[in-house]
Order: structure tokens, then sequence, then C-alpha cells
């Protein structure tokens, strides 16, 4: 239960004239003890003040009186420090200022530490970032209608990532008493509708026991496999209510008890194992298959067991890229056997998709692997599957499919395939160790050889921008938060990813705009836990919300952020070339016109000194591949010394 404390939970004119009143009286007894000083004559004003303007801005408000009892947004309070979240980042909004309020000066802004952001799509990417560099999920609020649009598509980058955090939407629910104008255009009915497609579970509290409820079962659904965003809309009116008791009981903080992951039926999993165990060529396919650091150990026992080759897909890192089992997506065409765990698209996985003009549009598909192999997944996701938005892909036929989550049912798993091993499967499978190996090994030098082409060349190559960026790092606990833009996967095809936050995948919903904010927010659970954390940055996703820069400053957010700056949307300079191709325009028009809408050059952005009007240590525009190396090496330094760091790197398209 709350503490008592008499607080003054004042609307915003209300706090507005106490300030006024404040400053008045100050003014007035400095005054009285100094000799009169001369008259200033006024600065005009951009326009005549009213009489009522006047009035408001030079009279002394009469007293307000103080508010009785407990705020109920100090009970809030009190709700979200049970649940030890450590900082929430949100933008300022008049329909959360009550909690808002409590937060700070109740609360001490401690457990959680307001982090003051600029954009609602910035503030719910940090907490992405967050909570793919710490395991543990982050609160923001959000104003109304207009606010929770603006977080919406990083909503639902969470979502597609499987990302949990808790989404919480001021709004004046009773219009009998909601302040007319722009309040009234900030609120709505049921505002979650917005998200309800794209989010794991909302509720609307109406008191503020359903509050505490509501909010450890929010908390709970979200941090229960599979992970994803949860939504709860706060009505104004009971943030500023006291509390009271109701049927002679005060309100009380539900206990938190986390909920246990699904696990694969044991039937399945038995049936799994036996499968893999008599394959002769099994593949593993992961791509969010490690949720937490405890899955990439079971995932090397997983495939040491069966010798069998692992692809990584990358949505988290899930296998070291070290292991000689690594192997390309091109590995399913042989397999006789394949499990995906946790994939977010089966279907491309063993089947492949050419977007081909000729055909309407409609493009070409073919079969990557042998008319016979098995399919087994796990995955969580069955169990979280929604109607309206495809990021559940394309239906794919499976031959064992779990509803479970794939870390959860790996011990069992793997227990199985030990009870399924023979003497004489296990000879088999051990022939497999000095192929698997050589094929490694010549991967890496296909590789390296391929990395090494224009290494020299102005503007700077994709490789050699993610090699001397790990150069720099190499001999720190490093961690890369996130590489938007495509650089033609070089950081993992080449860095040695062993740790799971060497790599904390992609963005989910692809949407443009994660990146910097991710890296923001991951790189603030990185400092809390003594890592480095760097971010290949692209061109036109820092753009859309560069006002994450200030908010790293601001709160001293550690961050090597190397731009991709290859001036354009290259992918989609490339759809408009091979249409243009398509369709002979060149010829027509005299040249290429790819570049129409898709170019950001003439002029060209100046992130350099973008970042330092923010707050940030940077540098650039680096052309020449010969001064990068330096220019790396100090910027690493500043971030070891506690400021972010920016190069601005003019690269290749790719």
């Amino acid at each position: 239960m709350a503490k008592e404390k008499v607080t003054s939970p004042l609307g915003r004119r209300g706090f507005l004239g106490t300030v006024v009143a404040s400053s008045a009286a100050t003014v007035l007894t400095t005054a009285q003890a100094a000799d009169p000083a001369p008259a200033k004559p006024a600065k005009p004003s951009a326009l005549p003040p009213s009489a009522q303007g006047a009035a408001a801005e030079t009279g002394v408000p009469p007293d307000l009186g103080h508010a009785e009892g407990i705020p109920g947004s100090d009970f809030m309070v009190d709700v979200i420090k049970s649940l030890d979240i450590k900082y929430l980042p949100s933008n300022c909004a008049s329909s959360f200022r009550a909690l808002h309020e409590s937060l700070i000066d109740y609360g001490g802004n401690k457990m959680p530490e307001f982090l003051t952001c600029l954009h609602e799509e910035s503030a719910v990417g940090m907490a992405h970032g967050y909570f793919k560099a710490s395991g543990k999920p982050l609160l923001t609020l959000c104003h109304g209608t207009v606010g929770l649009q603006h977080a919406t598509m990083g909503i639902y980058n969470a979502w597609c990532d499987r990302v949990p955090m808790i989404i919480v939407g001021g709004n004046d629910l009773d219009a009998a008493y909601r302040p007319p104008g722009v309040p009234t255009f900030h609120s709505a009915q049921d505002i979650n509708a917005m998200v309800r497609d794209y989010t794991k579970w909302d509720d609307t509290p109406v008191s503020l026991q359903h509050f505490s409820q509501s909010f450890i079962r929010a908390y709970k659904i979200a941090m229960t496999p599979p992970y994803g965003p949860v939504a709860i809309s706060l009505d104004a009116a009971l943030q500023m209510a006291p509390m009271h008791a109701h049927a002679g009981k005060m309100p009380y903080i539900p206990r938190y008890v986390p909920t246990s992951p699904p696990q694969g039926d044991s039937g399945a999993i038995k049936e799994a194992a036996k499968l893999l165990v008599n394959a002769d060529n099994p593949v593993i396919v992961v791509d969010r298959a490690a949720r937490t650091p405890a899955g990439v150990p079971l995932l090397v026992e997983l495939a040491e067991l069966l010798q069998a080759k692992v692809i990584d897909q990358g949505g988290r890192m899930n296998f070291p890229h070290t292991h000689y089992l690594t192997s390309p997506p091109t590995a399913v065409a042989n397999a006789d056997v394949i499990i995906g765990l946790e994939l977010s698209d089966f279907w491309a996985t063993v089947n492949a998709y050419t977007d081909n003009n000729e055909n309407g549009g409609h493009g070409d598909q073919a079969s990557r692997i042998k008319p016979n192999t098995k399919l087994i997944s796990i995955n969580s996701v069955e169990l979280n599957t929604k109607a309206n938005y495809q990021d559940f892909q394309r239906f794919q036929v499976v031959d064992v499919q779990m509803a479970a989550d794939a870390q959860a049912s790996l011990p069992a798993l793997i227990d199985a395939i030990k009870v399924a091993l023979t003497p004489e499967r296990k000879a088999a499978i051990a022939k497999r160790t000095d192929v698997a190996k050589k094929a490694y090994a010549e991967g890496r030098v296909r590789a390296r050889t391929a990395a090494a082409l224009g290494w020299d060349a102005s503007p700077i190559s994709t490789a050699r921008l993610v090699m001397e960026t790990f150069d720099a790092v190499k001999h720190l606990d490093w961690s890369l938060v996130a590489s938007e833009g495509n650089v033609s996967n070089w950081p993992r095809r080449l860095w040695p990813m062993e740790k799971h936050h060497h790599w904390l995948g992609r963005s989910g919903g692809y949407g443009v705009g994660y990146g910097a904010p991710a890296s923001v927010g991951a790189a603030l659970a990185n400092k809390d836990l003594g890592r480095f954390s760097v971010s290949i940055q692209s061109d036109g996703d820092l753009m859309y919300a560069p006002g994450v820069l200030w908010t790293a400053a601001k709160h001293k957010i550690p961050l090597l952020s190397v731009m991709h700056n290859n001036r354009g949307y290259h992918q989609e300079v490339m759809h408009v070339q091979r249409l243009a191709n398509f369709r002979n325009r060149k010829v027509n028009l005299g040249g290429d016109m790819g570049p129409v809408g898709t170019s950001l050059e003439k002029p060209d952005i100046e992130y350099h000194q973008l970042a330092r009007s923010m707050g940030w240590w940077a540098k650039g525009p680096i052309k020449d591949p010969a001064q990068l190396k330096a220019a790396l090496k100090e910027a690493v330094e500043v971030v070891r010394s506690g400021q972010p760091a920016l190069l601005n790197v003019w690269t290749q398209p790719r």
C-alpha cells in the first residue's frame, strides 16, 4: 500500500498559477530588500496581449487549496516499482501529467527513471533495444490518440520481433468532465483499438485496484513466451482521484509470479528426436530460438549431438558463428530432416521466391529442398497468431509441429535424442564432423576473399566499413546493437559472434526508423552491464526521428554510431531500376531515373553536424578509407569516456 503522503495534484492551470504566485512573491520580497531599480522598458510582444491574457500572466491567482489523501497516481507508482522497471522513456504529455508528477516527486525519479524522448516512436524503439540487451522490459507512456499513433510503428516492430514492453496511454474517458478543445481531440472511447491487432493484451482500468491487477497481469502476459507488447489505457481522472476504500478495503498490489514458458508435447518431442537421430543429413534452422543467453549452449549441445549443420537466420544471436557447424542457407538443399526453431518464415526457409516482372509481378517460386524431406517446427508464435497483420508469413505444411517455446523445449529434446542414439547411429554421426569442418573453413575463405574486393575504394566499401569497425572494438566486450541498412550482411558473415549480446537481431517488422532509438535503448542497458555498444547506422533510418540523438546525450548514454551513409534508399533505387529496365524506360527517357524519389543527395545531409548540435562527439564526412581506422580509434575512446560518438562515413550502396 502507498505510504501516507499529502501532495497537491494540481491541474496544469493550477500549477502555472502556483508558479506565477511564487515568482511574484519572490520578486516582491527582493524588491523590498533592495534599492528600487529603474524600470526597464517592456519588450514588444509578437501579438498585443488581450486584457484576459494580461490578467492571467500578471495577476496573482487565488489559493486553490491542497488535495486531501493519497493521490491515485502515487499508488500507481508503487505498483510500477513492485516490478523493478528501471527506466521509462517517454515524451511528456498532459494526459498522464498526474502519473508523471508522482513518478518524479513521490517516486524520486528512480525505478523507473524518466528518460526524456522527443518522439513516441523513439521511446518505444528504446524500450525495444533495451529488452534485447538486458532481457528486462520497460514501460513507456503515450499521450492519447496522437501519442499512440506516433508510437504505432515501434509497437508493430516489437510485435513482429517478439519483444515485451508495457505501453500506457493517457486518456480522458468521461465526456461529461473532459476538458474541451485539444484534450477532447486527443481522447477516444478506446485508444487501445489502434494497436489491438499487434499487442498481446490490453485493458482500460476503471479503479485503482483494477489498475494494480491489470498492470501485474500485463507484465506477466508480456513476459510469457511468445513475448510481446501490451497496452493499458489510463484515465486522467483515475490518476487525479485520491485513494479510497472500496467495500472496506484499500487497494493492494498483487504479487508478481512469472508464468512458465510452454514446452513441447512429450510425444511430439520423442517423434522429432527419432527423425533427427535417424537422419543422414539433419539441418537445424534457428531464428529467435535463443530467447536468453542460456539458449546458446543448448543449441550447441543439440547440434554437436547430431553433428547437424546450423543455419542461423539472425533474429537473435542463436549459435556461435565461430563454430564449425555454422552453415549458409543453401545447406537445406541436401537435408533429409529440417528442424526449425522459432522461425518467423518457415515457408521462405524451404522455398525460393524470385520477384519476376515477366510473371505479371507475382514472382516465381520453387522448392529449395528434396521432395521427401521431413520438417519439424517448435514455435511459440503458433500460440499468439492473429488474423489481420501478416507477420505469420505464408503457410507451410510441417510434419511434426509443436506450439511451444523452443528454448524451453530444448532440454527435453536433447534428452530424447540421447535416449534414441544407438552405437551404430553415434558412429555414423561422428563421420560428419570432418566434412563439416572442411566446409566451414572453405566458407570462411570465400567470405574473406569477397570482403577484400574494392577494399581501397572510395566511397568506402561496406565490407571495409564493417571490418575496420570490428578491428576498433574487438578488444572490448562489444555488442552490435543494430545494423540497419543493407551492408551485405558482413557483420554476421565475418565478426566472431559467440555471446548472446554480440548481436541483438533486426527490427522484426522492418520498419524504417528502428535503428537509432533501438541502439540508444540497447546502449543504455549495456552501460549498466559494462559492455561497449556499437551500431552500424543507415542514413535514411536515422532521419525518421533523429531527436533520439539528443536523448542519448542528455542521459549520457555511450554509443558508437558508425554511419552507413550511402546517400539514398538504395533498395528502392534497385526496385525502380529493375522495373525501368524491364519496361525499356532508359532508352525513352535518355538516362537512369532510378534516383528520383530515392536519393538523399543535393543537399547532402551532414550527419556529423546534426549529431554535434545535439551534444554528440562527431566527425566526418569520411570518404577516404585510409582515414577510417584513426577516426574509429578516436571515437572508441570518446565512447569509453561515457559519451556518444558518431562517424559520418560515405559508403558504397551495399
